[in-house]
């Protein structure tokens, strides 16, 4: 999945409060940005206006260390939509701002009623820069800062604190800035005077220390020994990788049920998902091939089927010779071969009478008319109310015959006739 990275500049603290009072915070004509194709190596990295930026799968923003200030608080517990209010009443006498000013953030892992971390941003200049990068057409997913409390350390030979010299102009003779990360907080502050020398760690403290290219000899001679060089975009790109998203409460993204159905998306289009696609294509495959071949052996056995009554209506009536409706046919021969034997079916005259009169109702009289057509007897019932009809009807299906009650009239009929009428 790709990634685009946008280093945001520092605030400028002069013209803050002029920015405030300003219609609306505006973008920088150029950002600096780095764009990997797959989420780990910088592909390309450049400066760029916002509309001009590479697109990605996802946007991320990087805010410069002076820019987030971390507090350590004993977390409230509050319902969700009042943390933002809670965080501010903790941070209250802590604060140099008005809390309306500011945004804040937790950090991952920070539970209610436990100690963590709280990030604190100027809120209007945060959301003028999302406001202006949604109309240059990016969607910010993610902001993240570019330091941040590092966890302790729990077994010998990783870094407890982790500390970044750079410089913001590059070219001119003034000491570079050091970002110092450690478990306690952050800190960021130029190298000239003492207080850089007051907060520098022990020398057997396990830092990892690194230094942009233009900062790199300057650092080196501060620290006293050598540092990892680490250009802005391989350190973006880094804390880009972080589980931190500063984008929450008021500032949250919108749209989340949506973005995390994109990003689905995107993550199984991905060549990291490649096999997995794969492997999905062949399991519809087989289940196509599967489904097409049970249909080809339940039609198989269906012909088959209707080929065994053919042959046996063949057989029995060899009479037949073109073969329409085996079923119909059978039972229709059938019946011309018991009437050409003088025997009653189930649906004559003889075999409805004797229904009809072992099922008549206690009380009543003996029928006065009756009629009988294609397997149905009708006979009179004047005066029945609903408990000889009821009484009827439950002898009648007792030896399964049906009986349909009509203006004074009963008529009686084989039941499975009547299901199938």
């Amino acid at each position: 999945m790709s990634i685009l990275v946008i280093q945001l500049p520092a605030r400028e603290r002069l013209t803050a409060r002029a920015a405030d009072a300003a219609p609306g915070l505006r973008l920088p004509a150029e950002l600096d940005f780095v764009f990997s194709s797959d989420g780990s190596k910088a592909t390309q990295t450049g400066r760029a206006a916002p509309a001009l930026l590479p697109r990605a799968d996802s946007v991320v923003l990087v805010l410069a260390e002076a820019d987030v200030s971390w507090h350590r608080i004993d977390v409230p517990k509050a319902p969700p939509a009042r943390v933002r209010a809670a965080l501010a009443g903790v941070l209250e006498d802590t604060l140099l701002e008005d809390e309306e000013t500011l945004h804040f953030a937790l950090a991952p892992g920070a539970i209610g009623g436990q100690a963590g971390w709280v990030a604190v941003m100027h809120r209007a200049w945060l959301s003028a820069m999302l406001g202006g990068l949604e109309q240059a057409g990016l969607s910010v997913e993610r902001v993240v800062p570019s330091s941040a409390p590092t966890p302790i350390a729990t077994a010998t030979g990783l870094a407890s604190g982790r500390g970044h010299f750079f410089d913001t102009e590059p070219g001119i003779d003034s000491p570079p800035w050091l970002a110092l990360a450690q478990p306690d907080g952050v800190v960021c502050l130029r190298l000239a005077g003492a207080l850089a020398r007051a907060l520098q760690p022990a020398p057997d403290a396990a830092v990892r220390w690194t230094a942009t290219p233009a900062a790199a000899a300057a650092a080196e001679r501060w620290l006293g020994a050598p540092v990892a060089v680490m250009t802005a975009a391989e350190r973006a790109l880094e804390a880009a990788q972080s589980a931190i998203n500063l984008r929450q409460f008021d500032l949250a993204a919108r749209h989340r049920g949506t973005r995390a159905l994109r990003d689905v998306g995107r993550r199984l289009l991905s060549a990291e998902w490649r096999p997995v696609r794969w492997g999905l294509v062949g399991l519809v495959a087989v289940q196509l091939v599967g489904l097409n071949a049970w249909a080809w052996q339940q039609r198989r056995a269906v012909d088959e089927r209707k080929q065994a009554m053919v042959a046996l209506l063949q057989t029995t009536h060899p009479g037949v010779r073109a073969v329409l409706d085996a079923p119909v046919q059978m039972e229709r021969e059938t019946d011309r071969l018991r009437a050409a034997a003088g025997r009653a079916g189930d649906s004559d005259l003889e075999a409805l009478l004797a229904a009809a009169a072992a099922a008549w109702p206690d009380g009543q009289g003996p029928v006065q008319t009756l009629r009988f057509e294609s397997g149905r007897l009708t006979v009179a019932a004047p005066g029945w109310g609903e408990p000889q009809l009821a009484q009827f009807r439950e002898r009648l299906r007792a030896a399964g015959y049906a009986a349909e009650a009509a203006e004074g009239r009963v008529t009686v009929s084989r039941q499975a006739e009547r299901n199938a009428a």
